[in-house]
């Protein structure tokens, strides 16, 4: 088991230092104004989002669920891991939202200012702060006790 959580650690690792990096990129390329620099950057988002953040949150996934196997009943009892689990959903939508603007910046069809990137940019380190949180301290109890 333990093999198996070092797995997921170092793929959630991999997958958020991309969904850190992905919009950052994007604050970059929004402010880019000539044609090397603009392919340049659809070549790294692209590299990124599907060498880098897909299989960084696939295998996260798969490892996760693994560890979600050994005890199904008793974790699905837990608070924290629901809680947990709902932010993975959502991050998961927010990556395939920075999937939709990576395809928008492909098309040079962004509608955003860099601005825009460096908020959005920001998203992750809050799931971030709150999956670590959940994972670490476990509040909330159990459900049904």
């Amino acid at each position: 088991m333990l093999w198996v959580k070092a797995f997921h650690i170092i793929f959630m690792v991999t997958w958020f230092s991309s969904l850190l990096y992905l919009p950052r990129l994007f604050v970059y390329h929004a402010m880019a104004t000539d044609r090397i620099s603009i392919e340049r950057f659809k070549i790294m988002e692209r590299k990124l989002y599907f060498g880098i953040a897909t299989p960084g949150a696939v295998f996260t996934i798969f490892f996760g669920l693994w560890l979600l196997s050994y005890d199904p009943h008793g974790y699905m009892h837990n608070v924290w891991l629901h809680i947990k689990l709902s932010l993975v959903i959502l991050l998961i939508i927010y990556q395939i939202y920075l999937g939709k603007l990576l395809f928008a910046f492909k098309a040079n069809r962004n509608k955003h200012e860099h601005v825009f990137y460096r908020v959005l940019n920001e998203i992750p380190v809050l799931f971030l702060i709150a999956i670590v949180i959940l994972v670490v301290v476990k509040p909330f109890g159990i459900v049904g006790h």
